[in-house]
């Protein structure tokens, strides 16, 4: 028998979103039907029985894919079903798996597999701000053990009201658009991009988004207790732990990691001593003991040796692992026009993170075309970042582009999309290369893309920096925030909260909380010192380049755009292609139409100036629109007994009648005109079914008098 049960969430606005569940794949352990507008999603969490041996962590997979049904569309492409996922899917499985992984109980081992599907889309109901949503959904009607239940909304600013889950059309006025994912006690999770919005506009946002979430929870626990199998949660045992061991091993050696922590080495240096130290503690183990104790339990616990010792250190002396001070930014050397041919290049290291980062301009052509579910179109300015294992001295398996490299590259492309000015022709390339890191290599993008821009010639509106904030705190209410954070203090500490803007205020953040109750004063500390360190780098960046350079690069192609009528565009092209195929091969150049608000729109793109201008020339001539009362230098193409044909372009002939060559009588057209000769005509008649041009000649001379 089918049994529905259902909860309503009623926004501000009126517009509600429904949660669902006993309809649909009631075999998974958790199955919610989310709908919002004609929006459908379905999501799904099942969990494996047991931990599998040796895993010491949540083995958590979140896949979110978008239907081409859902749209009424086929799959592009020649095979004609899903395939990959675009990376706007993976940008939604990042969301969600941020927000879901830190509630999971810590010694929760067992395999977790979130699936999310959208299988209807409604144009003005954007699915992302919903997914996190439906999985959380799935999660609390589910035996699964988890800390929730949490949400995502959506928040924008438009003409200065706040809009939870606006549509696509609405954000495109917004000057703040943020994902925010909370539990109904603290915010975890915040993302999104900013018009240089000031710290407390921010924060303003996010506190308005946790409102709305704490409905969606409240939803979900009352939609949780009409399901019988929502509790009790499913008891497990993955861990086992030796007390006695982890008494011992900290006894012996926490004073020691604490010393090395204190001496303000460099990574490899740091990472050496702390192995060496856990090395020469299991040499002083008997064979005894070394039968007895479990390996994995000395790694764990040693561990936590060095996570204590090193969050003791900032919190008692205000000390960190590079021996900077809390607020410190780490020593930046960066460098612009480091490499001969980009169109733009630029070096950004800040401590032992570095990105080489290049910039290349071209026309309409080398658009970024998206072609998914819920967006179609392109992007003439994107960023792709790389990140390679030599960065981190290892050396492993290359397997294409990481969830990770889409989801820091966006960040960074959200960071610097702000400042490209509107009126920019060029279609804008970035790529980022992190050639050392250790901490914040999305940031030192953000630093590099800004060089790298005004190296090529960008007139970017401002400069922008990024710097990525953390922070350490103890039960007792003990706190301290880190500015420019190592890898070690990401991994160690309670938040990576990344911020980018320019002089006069955000552009893009992302933030990641793993402790739950992080108080709106905290946070609110958090910006206001990122700030600082923002304002510190910029002031390195404007230290080498203060504004865009003045000319291009040599070796920058340069764009002319020209504007011709819709009905001409045919013509350029030409069957298949052929005239425009035939035009960028003669001219060397890389021509592209496309048509604009009922207009043609040409882009010319070429490094040498003369072959630019003999396309230009050939556009305009076949774009050529013939204008009465116009004059014309034109050439004579034929005589005839009744006048001459002149070309007035290079397509486009007139009929030059005998009685238009003068005013006076003429015989022979010979007597003035020969074929080849150049001759000044004005347009004097279009005929209306033929078109047919008619010419005069004689009314640009002055008239005999009789």
């Amino acid at each position: 028998m089918i049994k529905e049960e259902k909860q309503i969430i009623t926004l501000e606005d009126g517009r509600e979103i429904s949660i669902s569940t006993g309809k649909l794949a009631k075999q998974a352990h958790g199955s919610v039907e989310v709908r919002m507008g004609k929006t459908h999603l379905l999501a799904t969490v099942v969990s494996s029985p047991e931990a599998k041996e040796g895993v010491d962590f949540l083995p958590l997979t979140v896949d979110y894919r978008e239907k081409f049904a859902a749209d009424g569309r086929f799959p592009g492409g020649f095979l004609k079903r899903e395939a990959r996922p675009t990376d706007q899917e993976i940008l939604v499985m990042r969301l969600v798996d941020r927000i879901l992984r830190p509630m999971f109980p810590s010694d929760y081992h067992a395999e977790v597999q979130i699936m999310i599907s959208l299988n209807s889309h409604d144009p003005n109901v954007k699915p992302d701000a919903l997914a996190a949503l439906a999985a959380s959904s799935a999660l609390a009607i589910s035996d699964i053990p988890f800390n929730g239940p949490i949400s995502e909304v959506r928040v924008a600013r438009i003409n200065n009201n706040f809009i939870i889950n606006p549509s696509s059309e609405q954000l495109e006025s917004a000057d703040i658009d943020l994902m925010v994912g909370a539990s109904s006690d603290s915010v975890a999770m915040v993302e999104g991009e900013m018009n240089e919005v000031s710290e407390d506009e921010m924060i303003e946002a996010i506190k308005i988004a946790h409102d709305a979430i704490k409905k969606q929870c409240e939803a979900q626990i009352k939609l949780a207790n009409k399901i019988s199998t929502s509790s009790p949660k499913r008891t497990y045992c993955h861990e086992n732990h030796d007390e006695e061991l982890k008494t011992r091993i900290k006894k012996d050696t926490y004073d020691l990691v604490y010393n090395i922590a204190s001496q303000g080495l460099s990574k490899d240096e740091r990472k050496e001593k702390f192995n060496n130290i856990k090395q020469e503690w299991i040499l002083k183990l008997s064979d005894e003991e070394i039968e007895k104790y479990d390996e994995n339990h000395i790694n764990t616990y040693y561990h936590d040796v060095e996570k204590e010792a090193i969050r003791t250190l900032v919190l008692n002396e205000g000390k960190r692992l590079d021996g900077r001070t809390t607020s410190e930014i780490r020593p930046i050397w960066c460098e612009i026009d480091y490499l001969p041919t980009p169109h733009g290049s630029a070096v950004f290291t800040r401590g032992e993170t570095q990105s080489l980062t290049t910039v290349t301009l071209g026309s309409a052509t080398d658009v970024n075309r998206l072609d998914g579910v819920t967006y179609q179109g392109h992007e003439d300015f994107y960023l792709h970042y790389n990140f390679p294992p030599f960065s981190t001295g290892e050396a492993r398996m290359l397997r294409g582009t990481s969830r990770r490299e889409i989801g820091h590259g966006n960040l960074a492309q959200r960071a610097l999309k702000k400042v490209i000015p509107e009126n920019n022709p060029y279609t804008v390339r970035i790529v980022s290369d992190i050639l050392e890191s250790n901490g914040s290599s999305s940031m030192a993008t953000v630093c590099a893309g800004t060089l790298a821009l005004m190296d090529a010639g960008i007139k970017i509106s401002k400069p922008v920096s990024g710097i990525a904030m953390g922070l350490i705190s103890d039960k007792d209410g003990k706190y301290a925030i880190l500015s420019d954070i190592l890898g070690d203090e990401d991994h160690l500490g309670d938040m990576d909260f990344k911020v980018t803007g320019t002089k006069d205020g955000i552009t893009a953040c992302q933030m990641d909380i793993k402790i739950q109750g992080l108080s709106y004063d905290i946070l609110s500390k958090a910006l206001h010192q990122a700030k600082e360190g923002r304002l510190h780098i910029l002031d390195k960046i404007t230290d080498v380049i203060s504004e865009p350079r003045e000319n291009l690069k040599p070796q920058t192609p340069k764009i002319i755009v020209l504007k011709v009528p819709k009905s001409t565009i045919g013509g350029i092209i030409g069957p298949g292609g052929k005239i425009i195929q035939e035009l960028q091969a003669s001219t060397e150049t890389n021509i592209s139409v496309e048509e604009v608000d009922e207009q043609g729109i040409v882009e010319i793109l070429g490094t040498n100036q003369e072959k630019i201008d003999l396309a230009v020339e050939k556009i305009r001539s076949i774009a050529f629109v013939p204008e009465i009362d116009k004059i014309y230098t034109g050439k004579v193409k034929s005589i005839m007994p009744y006048g001459a044909f002149v070309g007035i372009s290079s397509n486009t002939d007139g009929l030059l009648h005998i009685s238009e060559l003068a005013w006076e009588r003429v015989e022979k057209v010979e007597d003035i005109l020969k074929e080849g000769d150049e001759v000044q005509v004005k347009l004097i008649a279009i005929d209306e079914k033929s078109g047919k041009l008619k010419l005069s000649r004689k009314v640009l001379l002055e008239k005999t008098k009789k």
